[in-house]
């Protein structure tokens, strides 16, 4: 018994076509499957079609057939922004197999998607897994209050937790949180020095014995420290991580690591004090300080690069254009001086996807938008906030200012759908069966009735609002699930490539 990868099969004109399974006839037609999904196979019958075993750990396992020309032996890095309603959460899946996989967690919202989901695809490997890392792009809650029951899950370790250096301690206010700003005497400029940068200073904020109240950043902090499968911890900024030709790198992921991809840290900007030491700069108030400086990644992989946003801010966003380019103040836009900021910036933001910053907030400026000038954007965000995310009109400037005559525009909140009513047989079927349930009553049957209970109760936050991205490097496909229902028409997939002149362009 082996395994094996969907390929991304073409027709005689050279597009891909939709790849299914199918029952032993060949005909029948099962479930629709996305390039890249994983097939226990268990052989090969004599017309050149794979037997595979789906789901053999389930209630319902199946026997089902894929032509092996539908197949391949590789897989393509893969990125899922997962729907965590209000908040940000993304798993990235590298190419490799066994064990070179590395698996990252990029933030995880603020309830239990990511953990359900972490449990679902990852659950069926073995018992433990062991997740390369968790990154915690700044500290506010919509972005790691999901990581508290994921690193209280004894089967779940990660090598490192990263995180942006700010570390909210116990206490109340604003700035008091991560230890007050200062401003330097010098420049008149206030900064935030009181950084954690490694595991001793998360180990004297949040170790076990400290009262951290009912805190959330602290009580998830601690949750970490006491996973003896979580083995390290530290800050991921310019100045921390792997230095390389002049740029920053995620340790392990720099181009001397002979990867075929690479993760480059482009934020939080780190400057130094008098002394060596260092700060992060003060950015408006708290909220916009510590969004500003949220940890801020951009994949390259061959011909690709992905830009994770993390909570950027109009403001931020004019201090990272002006650092990179070496600017003292923003020029007047339209001017030549504009564009030549715009052509030296893009050497470190330019991406063809982006994932946009602050849930689509509408403090984003023009100028970051034309650096980056994706040719799709994600953005993550959810139905039960008052920020109105996506605001109407970030979404015109999208379509206006993304690369291409049309720029996509995914959305895990406008991608999922809501129940249009109540399903009252259930309601009534449930409510009669938990009526009639006796003290003696089996662990699987009530296991059954809460199964159905959460079927009806469950947002479409976790079917449908769900946006996939696969690539080899060279080509890319992104998906999203559709609400018919039916599994053989389940996905919803746009494709790109690149053309003769190296542009990308949807097939």
């Amino acid at each position: 018994m082996t395994h094996c990868f969907v390929g991304l099969p073409k027709n005689n004109q050279g597009r891909t076509i939709k790849t299914y399974l199918f029952k032993a006839n060949r005909t029948t037609k099962v479930r629709q499957v996305l390039w890249g999904d994983w097939l226990n196979v268990d052989g090969e019958e004599a017309d050149g079609w794979l037997r595979v075993n789906w789901a053999p750990n389930s209630d319902h396992p199946e026997t089902l057939f894929i032509p092996k020309e539908h197949t391949s032996d590789t897989r393509p890095l893969e990125i899922i922004f997962l729907d965590v309603g209000q908040g940000d959460g993304a798993v990235l899946i590298t190419p490799e197999q066994n064990d070179g996989e590395a698996v990252i967690v990029i933030d995880a919202g603020d309830n239990a998607n990511m953990h359900t989901f972490l449990s679902k695809r990852f659950g069926a490997y073995k018992d433990d897994f062991q997740f390369h890392a968790a990154i915690i792009t700044h500290p506010d809650q919509d972005h790691y209050g999901g990581f508290g029951s994921i690193f209280s899950t004894p089967r779940f370790g990660f090598d490192i937790v990263y995180h942006n250096g700010l570390a909210e301690r116990p206490v109340s206010g604003t700035f008091e949180k991560i230890g007050g700003h200062e401003k330097d005497a010098a420049t008149g400029i206030s900064y935030v020095s009181d950084l954690a940068i490694g595991k001793p200073e998360i180990e004297a904020l949040f170790a076990d014995g400290i009262d951290v109240g009912d805190f959330v950043f602290p009580n998830v902090m601690q949750s970490a420290l006491n996973n003896p499968k979580i083995n390290d911890f530290a800050m991921l900024s310019t100045q921390h991580g792997t230095n390389e030709d002049d740029r920053t790198w995620m340790p392990g992921f720099a181009p001397s690591d002979n990867r075929d991809y690479s993760i480059e840290v482009i934020g939080p900007v780190v400057e130094f004090d008098g002394t060596g030491k260092p700060r992060l700069r003060k950015i408006g108030s708290y909220g916009e300080t510590k969004n500003g400086h949220s940890v801020l990644l951009r994949l390259h992989y061959k011909k690709f690069k992905v830009l994770f946003g993390g909570d950027l801010n109009d403001k931020a966003e004019k201090f990272l254009l002006r650092h990179y380019t070496g600017k003292s103040r923003m020029p007047q836009k339209g001017s030549d001086a504009y564009q030549e900021m715009i052509d030296e910036a893009a050497k470190w933001f330019r991406s063809d996807i982006m994932k946009v910053c602050h849930h689509g907030s509408e403090k984003v400026t023009d100028a970051f938008l034309e650096t980056v000038k994706p040719a799709a954007f994600v953005i993550s965000s959810g139905d039960e906030e008052g920020h109105v995310h996506p605001r109407p009109d970030l979404l015109g400037r999208l379509g206006k200012l993304g690369r291409g005559d049309t720029p996509v525009i995914l959305s895990t909140e406008l991608q999922r759908s809501t129940r249009e009513k109540e399903d009252a047989e259930m309601v009534e079927s449930l409510t009669r069966r938990v009526l009639n349930l006796k003290d003696s009553t089996s662990s699987n049957v009530r296991e059954k009735i809460m199964g159905d209970i959460w079927d009806l109760g469950r947002s479409n936050v976790s079917v449908y609002g769900t946006i996939y991205l696969k690539t080899d490097g060279e080509r890319l496909v992104t998906a999203f699930r559709i609400e018919t229902g039916s599994d053989k028409k389940k996905w919803f997939t746009f494709e790109y490539a690149f053309d003769a002149s190296n542009s990308l362009q949807l097939v």
